[in-house]
């Protein structure tokens, strides 16, 4: 009995076995034309192996690259794309640079600040004195959303003033948006704990009657 971990290890299981064992056989054939006739007949069968591949641009492409991989880059036919070299898959990317700048309050988030910091660069007008007035209403209901505390304008503008440099600075008799408490979790079912110790008390009661 022959056992898959006594077997060479798959290079791309998704293709399973057969698939390997026909590319390796491709790879043994002298004949150049009998060759190529081979790895596109395997294209054909990897193809309709992984129908989801369809759906991605140039998913034909992406099995010719597989199909030198799975060969080990030994296979030597003519691909209608650009034969890929061990080397490109080896290649690590380049590392990501994530922004280093810490936001100052992170209930507003990183666009948050960025929208205010849009506003200070707008030219003063009744467009600048209306998208103010939107951002601090939108920074009133992100502190009412994660602060269990009710929060007075006096409080946004303040931390409007502060991420602006001093730049923004509130309007005289502007009221912002009243936004109404966010009442807090209680439970998946949105009961509080005490309603459900009384409903179950009072099945408790009925089952006792009976």
């Amino acid at each position: 009995m022959v056992y898959h971990t006594s077997l060479p290890k798959l290079i791309i299981p998704e293709y399973g076995r057969n698939v390997q064992r026909m590319i390796d056989y491709a790879v043994s054939i002298e004949d150049r034309e009998e060759r190529n006739k081979c790895a596109k007949a395997i294209i054909e069968v990897m193809g309709q192996l992984n129908p989801h591949l369809r759906d991605i641009a140039d998913f034909k492409h992406k099995l010719w690259d597989h199909l030198f991989v799975i060969a080990d880059f030994k296979l030597d036919v003519d691909s209608p794309y650009p034969i890929p070299s061990r080397e490109t898959f080896q290649t690590k990317p380049e590392k990501v640079q994530y922004p280093g700048n810490a936001i100052r309050f992170r209930h507003y988030g990183k666009i948050g600040e960025e929208m205010v910091k849009k506003a200070v660069e707008m030219e003063d007008g009744e467009m600048k004195d209306a998208y103010i007035e939107t951002i601090a209403n939108m920074m009133k209901r992100f502190y009412a959303a994660w602060n269990r505390d009710a929060v007075g304008d006096e409080v946004i503008w303040e931390q409007i003033k502060i991420l602006s440099g001093g730049k923004i600075t509130p309007k005289e008799n502007l009221k912002l948006q009243v936004v109404a408490e966010t009442p807090l979790r209680t439970g998946f079912t949105g009961q509080s704990t005490n309603n459900r110790r009384k409903k179950g008390g009072r099945n408790q009661n009925n089952r006792r009657r009976y």
